[in-house]
């Protein structure tokens, strides 16, 4: 993917082929010594059953620049967050598993309750949350990446790559996003983008007019990936969503809170597989079934607050024009995968599109009868305001699991 297009909204930074990754790792090395480079994981215990985690694990043990790995561990009892510090022993960094199932952080839980500030639901966007708090309680990083822990073909020139834009201080970016084809075992996949995300905004910008955050989110050439990187001055005003707007709802707030030229895409690797989702037709809370759902509801809630206007019609005519428009993209995609020699099930694809169609209509009729629904876990500033001992009380239950369960 060796071009050097620009969309005119944010910066796409290119790799073209001919800076060496020993170079980059050099130049980071040089950065970090006055800028710390942190790396958060939110991981399932699972995942380190499985066959992607034990690579990533070798290949971050080498690289060099970074001061701390946070690994946020979810689903774990006691006996598997001891196997969990054991597997993660062999990294070379300061690092920490945070247990988030522990009692200590259960206490924690319950104390933000009690508060009304406690995140609303279990996942990726609350363990993300939970190590950024314990992050910014640090207070010694200047710059944190996260990245799946389900990445079947992961190196660490991909991290590399992606803290580069927020790592050199002379460039102006305070978050970077990657960016990747979506090609594995013989297949075009990422469903969610080319199927839903893609043709919806190109739907939305038909149905409700030209609108400058759907532009925006339009130039993000994979708005769903999981990688991003960022200057830590923005982490303790930054809303995380709960539910699985998390990656388009990082990205609107990267849109509330700064300036385009302080967002960049990355280029970070030619090919990337991890975990696919199942669609799950019949299971409207599990799947691409529900992340379709969630991902609608946050596009809407953000064109909402901006002064977009919605009702019934608008989402009954959204659902045909998405639906016109995601078929015409069908057929680029089954195009492209054919000149490349790869698979694309038409059938599988159009009955995906079939089930975004309903979905489509389904979250706006949510948003339409709860529209105050805010799915996002309180910023740490506000957590900080409301309890100022709550983030040191976070960081000292994180490590005394992490010295009592040896």
């Amino acid at each position: 993917m060796a071009d050097f297009h620009q969309n005119g909204n944010i910066t796409t930074l290119h790799d073209l082929r001919v800076r060496s990754p020993e170079d980059l790792e050099m130049e980071l090395r040089t950065f970090a010594e006055t800028r710390k480079i942190s790396l958060i994981l939110p991981c399932l215990y699972s995942e380190l059953e499985g066959e992607a985690m034990p690579h990533i694990l070798e290949e971050l043990s080498k690289v060099s620049y970074l001061h701390r790995i946070i690994i946020g561990l979810d689903a774990a009892d006691e006996a598997q967050f001891r196997h969990a510090k054991a597997f993660f022993e062999g990294l070379n960094q300061n690092h920490i598993v945070i247990w988030n199932d522990s009692p200590r952080m259960l206490a924690l839980g319950d104390r933000l309750k009690a508060m009304g500030l406690a995140p609303t639901e279990k996942g990726k966007g609350k363990n993300v949350w939970s190590s950024l708090g314990y992050l910014i309680s640090c207070a010694d990083s200047a710059v944190m990446a996260i990245h799946d822990c389900d990445i079947l073909t992961y190196d660490r020139d991909m991290l590399a790559k992606l803290v580069y834009p927020v790592a050199n201080p002379n460039f102006p970016y305070q978050v970077a996003k990657g960016f990747y084809p979506r090609i594995g075992g013989g297949k075009l996949n990422g469903r969610v983008t080319r199927l839903l995300v893609s043709p919806l905004l190109i739907a939305l910008n038909r149905v409700i007019g030209s609108r400058d955050y759907i532009d925006y989110l339009r130039s993000f050439r994979y708005p769903l990936s999981g990688e991003f990187a960022m200057r830590t001055a923005i982490l303790p005003d930054l809303r995380i969503p709960s539910d699985w707007g998390l990656e388009i709802g990082v990205l609107s707030e990267a849109w509330r809170n700064l300036a385009r030229k302080a967002v960049c895409q990355v280029e970070i690797s030619d090919a990337y597989d991890h975990k696919h989702q199942s669609l799950s037709p019949d299971e409207a809370t599990a799947g691409l079934n529900r992340m379709s759902t969630d991902i609608c509801k946050a596009i809407f809630r953000k064109l909402a607050a901006d002064g977009t206007v919605f009702t019934q019609n608008t989402f009954r005519t959204l659902k045909a024009t998405y639906y016109r428009c995601a078929l015409d993209a069908l057929e680029s995609y089954y195009n492209d995968a054919k000149m490349n020699g790869l698979q694309i099930d038409r059938h599988t694809e159009e009955k995906s599109i079939e089930l975004f169609a309903e979905n489509i209509v389904r979250a706006g009729q949510v948003f339409l009868e709860n529209p105050n629904e805010t799915p996002f876990i309180p910023t740490w500033n506000r957590v900080h305001s409301a309890d100022p001992a709550f983030l040191s009380d976070l960081q000292d239950a994180a490590r005394a699991d992490e010295a009592e369960y040896q």
